[in-house]
């Protein structure tokens, strides 16, 4: 049956308990916040946390608490906080390592199970993709079926997991290999050997993450569970909750717009008419909360595929962001920029990479010798390494163009409620993209990079003389360029016309 709006999200996960994985992570801490704040009447919520670079878990968790956005929450609403329960855990280990204990309460009380962890760069071994994301998968279904009273598992994937094919619908995409004789090879096999087989392994795949989460989303359609897959595009900060802009890592085109708002990126490898897609992080959070919603209500015998993605019902372009954040980069500057925001995009392989030499390279090494010189450590070579690493990671997604099919998408949102439509908003075709890339830009300003408000007017002071610096030197470049040609020109010149004598050679 379809769900019915009869009974609301937050109704519906009264007294429920819920199993979090991937917590932690940006879109994870969304999603507990949310459940936190939206869900009252929620049971509890029991979040898988890994030991990490020598921090245990429970010390992990309390440094999680005492940071934005669980802070409020904790000081204004302690009880709700109390619901969240720590399980030390590991996916990538047989039976999530968990203790005995905490095994069989999660088997016992646990109805909804939200798996979110994975690692998102695109740049890892194949062996490190498949025993993170896949076999990570596997572990936690195994954990799943297990559960006595479950009512709904959704599994967040990647709407860019099967990028050969030019329209993606909400479907299950069959995959080349089995995940288990993937998960078996990855574990069996030397790394040389998997980094030689990685390309014919691939298949077409741009890389071993988006490999690794197609490979998953095929443990899940043959797990007979009732479940859903949710495949987000490329997520940025929240448009509203928890605060407007909200966002704290540099995945993605935040530490692009942050390269390029500090000047240190010049030039981009982008087809600027192809379109952008994008969405803020509490839409795609909200509409993971729903397909919950949905898979409890209607118990489908086969998983439920929803793009959390985009439509055309509000598309924007490469271009039409690109020249957005370039107004508000200069309006709201970060502090400490480099050089005034600049530089341009373009689609020919050869021109960019004339320019990285030109605009990223030459400016480094010339800058890090006056820094040597001054008697500093240098540090911009190596920026523009990892600039230039980045990039070239990321071009396969800005020069290539997918349509995604998002009606389940739009259809969800239609079969809430007047108020569960505003408390899980997930309206894309609502969202004006202008207003939201400043609050984005100004989030990353607050959240990422900690700048202060107060810091905003000196920014844009130094934002000032680097505009006129910038022009000063492009006009000194210009000159000395026409100057070259100048000289180049006269020389031929005067070669022409001087005479020959063969008595001189």
């Amino acid at each position: 049956m379809a769900a019915s709006p009869s009974q609301s999200v937050s109704t519906w996960f009264e007294g429920r308990n819920v199993f979090v994985t991937g917590g932690s992570g940006f879109m994870g801490k969304v999603l507990i916040y949310k459940l936190l704040v939206s869900c009252p009447n929620l049971g509890n919520i029991f979040m898988l946390v890994r030991k990490k670079k020598d921090v245990d878990p429970q010390t992990r968790l309390l440094h999680m608490l005492q940071q934005e956005p669980f802070k409020s929450i904790k000081e204004k609403s302690p009880e709700k906080v109390k619901k969240l329960i720590l399980v030390p855990g590991d996916t990538t280990m047989d039976g999530l390592a968990l203790s005995t204990a905490d095994k069989e309460r999660l088997i016992k009380e646990v109805s909804v199970v939200f798996h979110m962890a994975a690692n998102v760069k695109f740049d890892l071994t194949l062996k490190d993709a498949v025993r993170i994301n896949t076999q990570g998968t596997m572990n936690v279904l195994k954990l799943a079926k297990q559960m006595t009273s479950l009512d709904s598992f959704v599994h967040v994937s990647t709407a860019y997991c099967h990028c050969h094919e030019p329209v993606l619908e909400e479907r299950n995409y069959p995959v080349s290999v089995q995940p288990e004789v993937m998960i078996d090879t990855v574990n069996n096999l030397n790394e040389d050997v998997l980094v030689s087989m990685t390309p014919k392994l691939l298949e077409g795949q741009p890389n071993t993450y988006a490999f690794s989460k197609a490979l998953s989303e095929d443990l899940v359609q043959r797990s007979g569970l009732p479940a859903a897959v949710a495949r987000p595009s490329i997520v940025l900060a929240s448009l509203k909750e928890p605060a407007p802009g909200w966002v704290e890592n540099l995945n993605g085109p935040t530490g692009l717009m942050i390269g390029a708002g500090k000047g240190v990126i010049r030039t981009m490898l982008c087809n600027d008419k192809y379109f952008f897609n994008i969405v803020p992080c509490d839409i795609a959070i909200n509409g993971i909360i729903a397909m919950a919603w949905k898979v409890g209500i209607e118990k489908p015998q086969e998983p439920i595929y929803m793009n959390v993605t985009n439509g055309a019902e509000n598309p924007i372009t490469w271009r039409s962001a690109i020249e957005m954040g370039k107004i508000h980069a200069r309006n709201h500057p970060f502090s400490g920029i480099l050089w005034y925001p600049g530089g341009s995009n373009t689609n020919s392989v050869a021109y960019h990479w004339i320019r990285v030499i030109l605009f990223h390279l030459i400016p480094a090494y010339l800058l890090d010798g006056v820094i040597m010189l001054s008697g500093n450590k240098p540090f911009l070579v190596r920026v523009q390494q990892k600039v230039n690493a980045g990039i070239k990671i990321v071009h396969y997604y800005t020069t290539k163009e997918w349509k995604f099919r998002n009606d389940r998408m739009k259809e969800l949102n239609q079969q809430l409620s007047s108020s569960d439509k505003e408390e899980f908003f997930m309206d894309i075709a609502a969202v004006s993209w202008n207003e939201f890339l400043l609050t984005y830009l100004l989030g990353i300003r607050k959240f990422t990079l900690k700048d202060d408000p107060s810091t905003l007017p000196r920014a844009r002071q130094v934002m000032n003389y680097m505009y006129y610096a910038d022009r000063f030197v492009k006009i000194a470049m210009a000159l000395l360029l026409a100057w070259f040609v100048y000289s180049c020109m006269n020389m031929t010149r005067e070669l022409a016309i001087a005479p020959f004598d063969v008595n001189e050679i």
